[in-house]
């Protein structure tokens, strides 16, 4: 869906479960706009992406998703069932310098 078409080799492509997609989204209180500018993808794309049944992405872009929602690769495709962990929102870092006390 998203991604430069580089002439010369092909692109591995991925097929993720959109509802897993909005689901872990959802649960992680991530918005579509903060998504969708993370990934590197318009809002409307995300929307489209979220209420498709399923969707074939670039291997790249199913990874920009899944490195910030924080969720492995094989959970959005379906290989690994959804954990309980992955329906909790992210937990902010916590500074250990003591600089932000």
């Amino acid at each position: 869906m998203f991604g430069s078409k580089n002439e010369g080799y092909k692109m591995l492509e991925l097929e993720i479960k959109s509802e897993r997609l909005k689901a872990v989204r959802k649960a992680r209180k991530i918005g579509r706009p903060k998504l969708a500018k993370q990934v590197g993808i318009t809002e409307r794309q995300l929307t489209k992406i979220e209420t498709s049944e399923a969707v074939t992405l670039t291997e790249h872009a199913v990874s920009k998703l899944c490195q910030a929602l924080q969720i492995n690769i094989k959970t959005l495709t379906g290989e690994l069932p959804m954990l309980e962990e992955d329906l909790h929102p992210l937990q902010k870092p916590q500074c250990k310098s003591g600089c932000c006390s």
